[in-house]
């Protein structure tokens, strides 16, 4: 098995090179291959001086919209969970701290660089469009906005997660019929670490006026939307909007934000390379 792991992960790295490849020789960096993770990415070594992007490519860049490279990088577009199995094999890769840290690697102290709190960025509960003023999702969005699950957060991730809830309460909405929700059960779709985490903290909220919630773990993308959309699953908490509204306009779906509870800062990690000095030293 794992010696088909690493052939996967040597022919992601071959046809990255030949679809994302922006420099013919020096450094390589592996980025994420969706579409606002990718400019994320991007933006972030725009910050440090890396590189230069076309006026006005924001947060759907792709390597694409490289308008100055003067360090002559090079860019593999690899799948997001795949980025700390290539890191290995390249100069550096721009990691989601969610996959950083389900690779045992630290945010806080292992990054090179690490990007700041971006609110646009913000992971949010996502739910079907109409279903955000629902007494179920209004239980839930309490729970996670609650100054246990925020407290949850900086303990836990020190750094690495950040809750960005301004005014944590008591994990209840006095606009609730609680009463009325006793018995029921709330499913959420998300991503193990830290998303599944967190949701085990409104877990246990929700579990004081005899609420159940289901938490339904998955390692892609895609299904946690679809899921959502179909109403197999109430909600999912796994994204960023900028990456909820391409998803919407490309699949036409009617997904919508319920609340934004965290951010996860994107990092710069070394893997041939121990330093960002490498880049200007080539």
């Amino acid at each position: 098995m794992k010696k088909w792991k690493a052939i996967l992960v040597t022919a992601v790295l071959a046809l990255a090179a030949v679809a994302g490849g922006c420099g013919s020789k020096g450094i390589t960096i592996a980025v994420p291959n969706d579409t606002t993770n990718e400019a994320r990415a991007l933006l972030l070594l725009e910050e440090l001086g890396y590189i230069t992007l076309k006026e006005g490519a924001g947060i759907t860049a792709t390597v694409k919209d490289i308008s100055e490279n003067p360090y002559n990088l090079s860019f593999n577009e690899v799948e997001a969970a795949q980025l700390p199995n290539v890191l290995q094999d390249v100069d550096y890769a721009i990691i989601n701290s969610n996959y950083a840290i389900s690779a045992d690697i630290n945010p806080v102290e292992d990054s090179l660089a690490i990007e700041g709190a971006f609110s646009a960025y913000s992971n949010i509960l996502a739910v079907k469009e109409g279903a955000e003023n629902s007494d179920k999702i209004k239980a839930l969005v309490a729970a996670l906005e609650s100054k246990a699950v925020a407290e949850y957060i900086t303990e836990t991730y020190k750094g690495a997660v950040v809750s960005v809830v301004k005014e944590p309460g008591d994990g209840f909405d006095n606009s609730v019929d609680y009463a009325a929700l006793a018995g029921t059960k709330i499913s959420v779709a998300a991503s193990p670490t830290p998303h599944a985490e967190i949701l085990a903290i409104a877990k246990d909220i929700l579990a004081e006026k005899n609420i159940t919630l289901e938490i339904i773990e998955y390692t892609d993308y895609v299904q946690p939307n679809n899921v959502v959309e179909s109403g197999e699953v109430d909600a999912n908490y796994f994204q960023h909007k900028p990456y909820l509204d391409d998803f919407n306009a490309q699949n036409g779906t009617h997904i919508v934000s319920a609340v934004a509870v965290h951010v996860e800062p994107m990092g710069i990690y070394g893997g041939k390379q121990t330093s960002l000095d490498a880049i200007k030293e080539q």
